[in-house]
């Protein structure tokens, strides 16, 4: 694997966790809600916007954590829609999120994005194995 193909591999292993969660209500709930767990909403707004990404302008982490035009595309909109439910947490506690008008939203256009990355990423493994020798082939 390629150095550029490293980074971009380390980069996503935080990320696309970190946006199938804000796609799965359930976990959300269970989790984020239980104060003895690690993972809260304030973790996945540092992976999206300062860590792994810049959720905001995702344009600059396109080929480092974001593998094409429409990864980056809904991960501006899901960031828009992020800072919309911001506005109605006040007190920026979980709950106040998941009870907020435009969370549906989140979840949509996260699961959204989860889909599309889900699929690159296996169609990025793919390429990987079809490109390795098999056993007793001189490589390509």
């Amino acid at each position: 694997m390629s150095e550029d193909g490293r980074l971009i591999a380390n980069f996503r292993v935080n990320l696309v966790p970190a946006v199938l969660s804000l796609a799965n209500p359930p976990w959300q709930r269970d989790v984020w809600l239980d104060p003895s767990t690690f993972e809260n909403l304030d973790h996945i707004f540092h992976v999206l916007f300062d860590d792994f990404c810049d959720a905001d302008a995702p344009e600059s982490y396109l080929g480092t954590s974001l593998r094409t035009e429409e990864e980056v595309a809904l991960m501006r909109e899901l960031g828009a829609a992020l800072i919309a439910a911001q506005s109605e947490a006040p007190s920026d506690t979980d709950a106040e999120y998941l009870q907020a008008t435009v969370w549906p939203e989140v979840v949509a256009v996260a699961g959204r994005l989860a889909q599309v990355m889900v699929s690159n990423d296996l169609a990025e493994l793919v390429a990987l194995h079809d490109a390795e020798p098999t056993a007793g082939s001189p490589p390509e």
